[in-house]
């Protein structure tokens, strides 16, 4: 019953795209799926759980690191896990730590047995490897635990490349061991805690290759695609994308982290990803940039002083019951009110071409409604 449980299942494929349902404790998940990043457990732009049920979020997204500075995971264990901690009833993926060790070079020495940094918030010192960052996220008891890896610059040399390829392999299982270790005891919180393992290796396609044949032998939940959207241009992710794919289980969730824009996730679904996440459409929308099916729209341009048309017609969001003229008052005058409506705006468009791409899947209509959707958002 358990295995038959823990499933993906690939419901129907157009070219090297595919549509699937990922069967999980915390409910299925329709793919191909955008998931909501809330770092510290909320979406920022003050954003609730309530709120992400009237979006059509389906997958939020948590950060291991930052929960382990704050509150601490022993914290959130203790008040029963995320989902409790945070409300929501849907599937949690939790990143393992190894972007933000990336992302704070400074503060960090990688060893074998893992990485030294000091905390962004206080600097004390803190010592991560794959079983402790496996035991913070079986704390954390998010649905998908990610493995933990070194994210190398985009421009790192071949040789430190492969060097840390070898590293993040030995990592994994490591990842593995500790994650089949945890999920035995009698007081995880949640037993049946999925891992994803991740491919590295920059814009170096045969190091990619080698390692995702060499991951893929290990039967994991699903499988991700690292490393990209930190540096290189969109033609070498897609060149990197055309090679990597087709080396992971097709029978898997594919993974692609950190990636993107609308244009980049169409690329992606094309190329075989069925999962992905962002900060963009959260970021942008704080700033006052809004996407519609005709491009993006910066709500701060005194052409809107006086637009009384919702942010896109028809758009079933909450903020598009509103006028541009009113969330451009409510941005200029730095009031929360129009952040948070961008950004509820900007979740729900994903949110709701995600759906449209499922459906377009599901008719076997991918090609033509990509070619619509990015021709359309051109226009703007």
């Amino acid at each position: 019953m358990e295995e038959e449980f823990l499933m993906y299942e690939l419901l129907k494929t157009e070219g090297r795209a595919k549509r699937g349902r990922f069967h999980t404790v915390h409910g299925n998940i329709e793919t191909p799926v955008f998931m909501n990043v809330g770092t510290a457990a909320a979406i920022k732009g003050a954003v609730s759980t309530d709120d992400l049920q009237q979006i059509k979020t389906q997958v939020e997204l948590s950060n291991t690191y930052h929960l382990h500075v704050r509150p601490g995971d022993e914290v959130v264990y203790k008040l029963g896990g995320l989902h409790k901690f945070m409300k929501w009833d849907k599937p949690i993926l939790t990143d393992s730590g190894g972007f933000q060790v990336f992302s704070l070079a400074g503060l960090r020495k990688i060893k074998e047995e893992g990485v030294h940094f000091h905390s962004h918030v206080d600097g004390r010192k803190i010592f991560m490897g794959p079983e402790q960052s496996m035991q913070i996220q079986s704390h954390l008891a998010s649905t998908i635990a990610m493995a933990f890896d070194e994210c190398p610059s985009s421009v790192a040399d071949r040789r430190y490349m492969e060097d840390s390829v070898a590293r993040t392999a030995r990592w994994l299982l490591r990842c593995k061991d500790e994650m089949a270790r945890l999920n035995a005891l009698p007081d995880t919180l949640n037993p049946r805690q999925m891992l994803f393992g991740i491919n590295q290796g920059g814009v170096y396609e045969d190091i990619r290759i080698e390692h995702a044949k060499r991951i893929s032998e290990l039967d994991l939940d699903g499988y991700a695609v690292g490393g990209l959207a930190v540096g290189e241009t969109h033609e070498e992710m897609y060149r990197i994308l055309d090679a990597v794919v087709p080396h992971l289980p097709q029978d898997k969730p594919t993974y692609l982290m950190g990636v993107g824009t609308p244009a980049n996730i169409l690329e992606g679904v094309e190329r075989g990803v069925d999962f992905f996440d962002c900060v963009y459409p959260s970021r942008n929308g704080r700033h006052g940039h809004v996407y519609t099916n005709r491009g993006k729209l910066n709500l701060f341009n005194a052409k809107y002083e006086l637009d009384d048309a919702p942010i896109e017609e028809g758009c079933g969001c909450p903020a598009c019951q509103y006028s541009r003229a009113y969330i451009r008052h409510l941005l200029k005058a730095g009031e929360m009110l129009g952040m948070r409506l961008c950004v509820l705006h900007n979740l729900y468009f994903y949110n709701t071409m995600m759906e449209e791409i499922r459906d377009a899947l599901d008719a076997g209509e991918f090609a033509a409604y990509k070619k619509r959707k990015l021709e359309g958002m051109e226009q703007g």
